[in-house]
């Protein structure tokens, strides 16, 4: 249980709107996939400019299938950065194909590029772009290497690179929504390109009902009580992130005059999450602070190379060593900044005696 008075590290934002958008799905009878769902696809693909999406149920279902319609399967090779979450790990297992995991700029946790051109063999099918904690990777100089490119966009919806929307530089980007993502449906995710073809596999891969033959496919379906709700947090995206980007304003100031590296300032990030970079054991500075009832936490719980204890990952290893993520969130006040702040200058200080 959360101690009274206690800040999260992260939590949704949710409110009567959302209420109101469940219920009116409930009252009408049609709670599986539907037209609120393919109105989500309209609404997401024509945010970025593309041809409308396909809904699933988590962004690592969305993963599997970008990698599927793709065409990717045993014998092939999947790049995709070491620091992340697992999702990734899973959707290239799931495909049948070989993940080759690639070192990270410890700066900002994003895929280095001259690590991936190494790793590159003639099996290279696709390479995976993480854009880490809402700040866009060099997806554009990634894509000119010429294989497919799937931009996971988990942490990024919003972001832009160059004046325009990460998840439209690849062949295919995925979404997640996810309980505390920048919008909401819970669980869920989805699948975005330019390219019916593309698109037009993942759909039929989605869901197994009705089909005029039998291929192996999947029930990766969202349903239209979870894209109310995401298509209600859609319409409040705008305001989410500038509140996202306030709160981050604070904490620089609020941070600028202690011994932590703060996040890089790039114009087009959004704050997915706010990653300070600090000295010594982010561990136990993590549970000093949990103390003063402030949660804060690694920001990747481990990285990949780590599961297969496999070395040549320096980038890697600094970030995972050295990052520390602050609540971050809309409902987040700017007194509980202040707060989060007041807690990391007294953990250095008892840290220095």
């Amino acid at each position: 249980m959360e101690q009274k008075g206690t800040i999260p590290h992260s939590r949704p934002s949710l409110d009567d709107e959302e209420i109101r958008a469940l219920h009116n799905v409930l009252t009408s009878g049609q709670i599986a996939q539907g037209p609120q769902v393919q109105d989500f696809e309209e609404e997401l693909g024509s945010f970025h400019g593309l041809l409308p999406g396909v809904a699933t149920s988590s962004g690592t279902t969305a993963l599997h299938l970008a990698l599927l319609s793709l065409g990717v399967g045993p014998g092939d090779e999947i790049l995709l950065p070491s620091y992340v979450c697992s999702a990734p790990l899973h959707a290239v297992y799931h495909s049948g194909a070989t993940p080759i995991l690639v070192d990270v700029d410890p700066t900002n946790g994003n895929i280095d590029y001259e690590d991936l051109k190494k790793r590159l063999t003639s099996k290279s099918k696709a390479i995976i772009v993480v854009h880490l904690f809402g700040l866009p990777a060099n997806v554009r100089e990634i894509s000119a290497l010429g294989l497919p490119v799937i931009e996971d966009c988990a942490q990024a919806l919003g972001a832009e690179l160059a004046s325009r929307k990460v998840g439209t530089f690849g062949r295919v980007a995925i979404c997640s929504f996810y309980a505390t993502k920048i919008i909401t449906t819970g669980e869920g995710g989805m699948l975005l390109s330019s390219d019916p073809d593309l698109l037009a596999r993942s759909r039929d891969l989605r869901d197994y009902d009705k089909k005029e033959d039998f291929n192996p496919r999947f029930n990766y379906k969202m349903t239209d009580l979870q894209a109310a709700l995401g298509r209600s947090q859609f319409e409040k995206l705008e305001s989410f992130l500038e509140k996202r980007e306030a709160l981050a304003g604070v904490y620089n100031e609020q941070l600028a005059n202690l011994p932590y590296t703060l996040p890089l300032s790039q114009e087009g990030r959004i704050y997915y999450r706010y990653v300070v970079s600090v000295q010594g054991n982010v561990t136990e500075l993590s549970q000093k602070i949990l103390q003063m009832g402030i949660e804060v936490a690694r920001p990747v719980y481990r990285p990949l190379h780590r599961y297969f204890n496999l070395e040549d990952y320096l980038g890697a290893e600094m970030a995972w060593k050295s990052h520390l993520s602050l609540p971050i969130y809309p409902s987040l006040k700017s007194e509980d900044v202040h707060r989060v702040c007041q807690a990391l200058q007294q953990a250095l200080t008892e840290n220095s005696k």
